[in-house]
């Protein structure tokens, strides 16, 4: 059995799920696309091959494979995307959670069955069906668990909005002990520099006591200001609008000691390496045009 265990982003990673880019499938058609930052690659001919994905997923795996981190990966299901495996579930403390996501990828969650059923089945939780989260809205941290969400009447607009109030409500139910705090995102189905599809495309906690976040991707000041003031400003590196649209919130930690960034994230990994954080570098710019990046990508199963 796997007995899960994640409290926070940042403790020592012993298991992963990993997606894979293997037999993604063509170019999706424009009105297929689930965020504008794949329209935008689809418009321009610019949308990401199977090969470059294959090879920069890869090289995320080799990296896991150095630090003795169990991998699992998708069953594949042919011409399909499941690199996004942050998406279709995310562990909370010894809880598996099944995220109710678009309905168009039910099929991604089947094709982790296998590890699943490695699981007690009384840890494996599903919401109501009118409570929606996808993992990468979710971040327990210390005693709280931070929750990206949008709140305007307009969410069922909005395919960029992922986690509505039901679904913060429902994670306060599972989990009474803890805090649930959420942050209200800016969306756009149009500019990918104004959406924050996740809240971590727009903050992220680092190391031991450091944060990554972008103001502009918070719709409400003062809720910004929350996260500041619990980091403490000293504490936070602040990303621009660009740096935003590139994914540098969406790093990985493997532990408070090593993270996993993209190679081109020269400003950021300065920094990391000057808070004494080892940087594993990957190239995983392809995988960035589909507006995710490293932590999308992973389902952590077991934090120590």
């Amino acid at each position: 059995m796997l007995q899960l265990n994640i409290i926070n982003e940042t403790a020592p990673l012993k298991a992963v799920v990993l997606g894979t880019a293997v037999s993604n499938g063509p170019t999706p058609a424009l009105e297929d696309a689930y965020d504008p930052k794949s329209a935008e690659h689809i418009k321009a001919g610019t949308y990401p091959v199977e090969a470059d994905m294959v090879a920069e997923m890869e090289a995320v795996a080799a990296v896991f494979k150095k630090y003795n981190i169990e991998v699992y990966r998708p069953k594949l299901i042919e011409d399909y995307n499941q690199i996004f495996t942050r998406d279709i579930a995310f562990v909370i403390e010894d809880k598996f959670i099944k995220a109710n996501i678009l309905p168009d990828r039910d099929e991604e969650i089947e094709a982790i069955n296998h590890v699943i059923e490695q699981i007690d089945p009384e840890k494996v939780l599903t919401l109501p069906e009118d409570a929606h989260v996808e993992g990468g809205d979710v971040m327990p941290y210390k005693n709280y668990i931070l929750v990206g969400t949008y709140k305007g009447k307009d969410y069922k607009n909005f395919i960029t909005a992922r986690t509505n109030m039901k679904g913060v409500e429902a994670l306060q139910e599972l989990f009474p002990h803890r805090e649930v705090v959420s942050f209200s995102l800016r969306k756009s189905n149009t500019e990918p520099r104004d959406n924050a599809l996740h809240l971590d495309c727009c903050f992220q906690p680092v190391g031991k006591d450091k944060a990554i976040i972008y103001k502009d991707g918070f719709l409400i000041e003062e809720e910004y200001n929350w996260l500041v003031n619990l980091f403490g400003r000293e504490n936070i590196f602040e990303i621009t609008r660009e740096e935003m649209y590139n994914m540098n919130s969406n790093i990985f930690s493997i532990s408070e000691e090593v993270v996993i960034s993209e190679k081109n994230f020269t400003r950021l990994n300065a920094w990391l390496r000057a808070q004494g954080i080892t940087v594993e570098e990957v190239p995983y710019a392809e995988i960035s045009k589909q507006e995710g990046l490293l932590r999308c990508t992973t389902l952590p199963l077991i934090r120590e």
